[in-house]
C-alpha cells in the first residue's frame, strides 16, 4: 500500500487511479484495506474543496415534483390550498413544520432538503 495526502487535484486523480484498482478488491484483504482508506482520503478532500450544497425547500420539492410526474395540484395535500402551493413554489411563503413534515413523509423529500 502506497498511499500518499491529497493535496490537489493532480493527486486526487492519481488517488482515484489507484481506487480503480482496487476496487472490487474482496473483503478482508489488503486491497480492501486500500480501498477503504482510499475512499476515506477522497471523500475528505472533495468536501473540503468541492462540497455539494443541499437543495434548497423550492428546488427540492420541485425535483420531486418531476421524478414523480407531479401537477401543482397534487401538492396541495401536503402544504395546503391551492394559493399555499403557489405562494410556497415562488419563493413567498416558507414551509411550516407540519408541511416540512407532510412533505418528508409523503414524498420522501429529506428533511436536511427541506429545513435549509
Amino acid at each position: 500500500m502506497n498511499i500518499k495526502p491529497i493535496r490537489n487535484d493532480q493527486d486526487l486523480a492519481h488517488a482515484f487511479a489507484q481506487l480503480q484498482a482496487v476496487f472490487q478488491a474482496e473483503e478482508g484483504t489488503p486491497a480492501a484495506d486500500e480501498r477503504e482508506v482510499l475512499v476515506t482520503l477522497i471523500e475528505a478532500y472533495e468536501n473540503k474543496y468541492y462540497p455539494i450544497e443541499h437543495a434548497e425547500a423550492v428546488d427540492a420539492i420541485i425535483f420531486q415534483m418531476e421524478n414523480l410526474n407531479l401537477s401543482r395540484k397534487d401538492l396541495t395535500p401536503y402544504l395546503g390550498s391551492a394559493s399555499k402551493v403557489s405562494e410556497v413554489l415562488n419563493r413567498k411563503r416558507r414551509l411550516s413544520l407540519p408541511m416540512i413534515r407532510k412533505l418528508h413523509e409523503g414524498l420522501h423529500i429529506p428533511y436536511e432538503s427541506l429545513i435549509h
